[in-house]
């Protein structure tokens, strides 16, 4: 049966039952054996798919509103983390004799001494429109023509770079994210080239499905903390620039563009029309003016979270096995229909596996969302959903490391070696807690033997990627700088139950779509910058990342917990064992990325 005659079946079958019938008949376990929602319960010391669920349904759960760095977000998740330790015994490792290693964060906002006016009439702050904080101040707007620029981020329909100079741009949301459209996560490729990088500002009509608080959240992005670049003296902490230098420094450059939010209504009275959805591109609208001022304020809600093990040998206890993941997420972003996009992404994801990651073109997107049209008619009422709950990404991490913590805790003889848990915050924001910690660590880096980092461990199903199985994990940069590690690595992996199958594709230099240096792009790589043996574990993209829908129900349990048993059994072997040398032999490392 063709996919678009499935759907058409799916709409008429549900629709021929009574509303009744559909709830009775709907299912408590969706295809994964896993419901909505999990309450609450004590975990035990051994690592089950149980206890995972159980953590994890807490840890992304929609009260955490994303977990992004500085926000109270992260704040709640790091403090349930630390509230962990300290009910297992674990020893802080943080600052002043806590769990928690505050980074030096700024958040810049901007004030309700804002203004924004078009044709001398004024729109209301949060109410009207927000404007959303970048690294730099944007460019002056002052008496600027509005220009009606079609979808954001579809250079198929927006105005020409020539229409859109100097102007200011007002587009229409996308109907879904980059990633959707069938190219590669963002974080993991270069974003194509905008039309509209010559506006002096681009306002997207979607502010309208935002609360009040989640309006105020928009005007709050991170202005992170940079470490200084390159390798320190192992245990010496590098210099730090905050972000209010960093500021100075970029005022001397070229300001960007202005980025605002607007509402249906206020982008309709930019055009003084009744509706901006049916403009043609290029419309001319108002002449604007804005005065956008704006403040930095510290966030303490940066902070990574950090303990340790003690070592049970007192000849080794004064080095460490250091094993972390990354605490925080993207936040969150314009509501939309989970159900919906769920079902975009799951098909989408099988053309592209089909296609061998290759990019979706327009008539394979446009046959999806005709699709779409179809199941939105099954559910009359829409899960609207605006957070970005980062179950994998990385709470499946964060949870397996917390999860191995307990398991180690409650052993009565412990590895001879101290254990290091850290969970390192704004690796989102490009791996800036890993940066702090490593070059102001609270252990001295000499001591650390090794590194093992977990992100993303809570797919790689065969739908969910190339080659993917029950049995999968990717392995990243193990034989990079040490031999040693990465035999161990594979070792451990033949004493279990049942061997996983590791993938070392991702070590690979050479450009393959979606792919390109993951080496690069998570918390393990700056404890290489500073010489210490790293292995990344690591289940592969899939259609759900980064968006709405990497939700806990989700999660392949059994097998993110045989992952995560087997890591237990690294940890503990590299504990035990020889202390792995810096020998490395194959293949050669990716070159340092540009953006971190």
């Amino acid at each position: 049966m063709s996919t678009s005659r499935f759907f058409a079946a799916l709409v008429l079958a549900a629709a021929s039952l009574p509303a009744s019938a559909q709830a009775q008949r709907r299912p408590a376990l969706n295809e994964y054996g896993n419901p909505a929602r999990l309450a609450p319960a004590p975990t035990t010391s051994a690592i089950t798919p149980r206890d995972l669920q159980i953590r994890l349904y807490q840890f992304a759960d929609d009260s955490m509103q994303g977990r992004q760095v500085g926000r109270a977000g992260n704040a709640k998740g790091t403090a349930y983390i630390a509230a962990e330790l300290k009910r297992l015994g674990l020893v802080p490792a943080g600052d002043n004799g806590s769990f928690f290693q505050v980074l030096p964060y700024h958040l810049r906002k901007f004030t309700d001494h804002s203004r924004l006016t078009v044709s001398g009439n004024p729109l209301q702050w949060e109410v009207d429109w927000v404007a959303v904080p970048g690294t730099r101040a944007p460019r002056p707007i002052a008496g600027v023509e509005v220009v009606f620029g079609g979808v954001a981020g579809d250079t198929t329909r927006q105005i020409s770079a020539e229409q859109a100079a100097g102007k200011f741009v007002v587009v229409l949301p996308a109907p879904s994210s980059a990633a959707a459209r069938g190219g590669p996560p963002a974080r993991f490729a270069p974003p194509p080239p905008s039309r509209l990088g010559s506006a002096v500002a681009v306002a997207t009509v979607d502010l309208d499905a935002l609360t009040p608080a989640q309006r105020r959240a928009i005007n709050e992005p991170a202005v992170a903390t940079q470490a200084a670049a390159g390798r320190g003296r192992p245990g010496a902490p590098a210099a730090a620039t905050d972000s209010l230098t960093l500021l100075k420094q970029q005022l001397d450059q070229l300001a960007p563009q202005a980025a605002l939010r607007l509402t249906k209504s206020a982008a309709a009275r930019l055009f003084g029309t009744q509706s901006v959805e049916a403009l043609p591109l290029g419309t001319r609208g108002g002449s604007v003016t804005a005065s956008l001022d704006f403040v930095e304020l510290p966030s303490d809600y940066a902070r990574n979270v950090v303990a340790i093990l003690p070592g049970s040998d007192p000849a080794l206890a004064g080095q460490y096995v250091a094993i972390g993941a990354h605490n925080d997420h993207v936040g969150f972003n314009t509501p939309v229909d989970k159900d919906s996009l769920k079902a975009f992404n799951n098909e989408r994801n099988k053309r592209l596996l089909a296609n061998k990651m290759v990019a979706l073109n327009p008539e394979q997107l446009a046959a999806i969302r005709v699709n779409m049209d179809s199941v939105r008619r099954v559910h009359p009422v829409a899960r609207l959903d605006s957070i970005n709950n980062g179950a994998d990404d990385d709470g499946s991490g964060s949870m397996a490391v917390l999860e191995i913590a307990e398991f180690l805790q409650a052993q009565k003889v412990k590895p001879k070696r101290s254990t290091l848990f850290v969970w390192h915050t704004g690796e989102e924001a490009g791996l800036i807690g890993s940066a702090f910690f490593t070059r102001n660590p609270t252990v001295p880096m000499d001591s650390i033997v090794a590194q093992l980092n977990i992100d993303m461990i809570g797919r790689g199903r065969e739908g969910d990627l190339p080659g993917g199985s029950p049995d999968y994990l990717g392995v990243v940069g193990s034989f990079f700088d040490s031999k040693d590690l990465g035999e161990t690595v594979a070792a451990v992996n033949t004493k279990q139950a049942k061997a996983l199958t590791l993938d070392y594709k991702y070590d690979s230099t050479l450009s393959w779509t979606g792919y390109n240096n993951i080496y690069g792009r998570s918390d393990h790589y700056n404890y290489a910058v500073q010489g210490v043996p790293i292995a990344f574990f690591f289940t592969g993209l899939h259609g759900d990342y980064h968006q709405r829908t990497d939700e806990p129900e989700f999660i392949d349990y059994p097998h993110y917990a045989r992952i995560t048993n087997y890591i237990r059994d690294l940890t503990v072997e590299v504990a035990n064992g020889p202390r792995p040398r810096i020998n490395g032999t194959r293949p050669a490392k990716p070159p340092r990325p540009t953006v971190p």
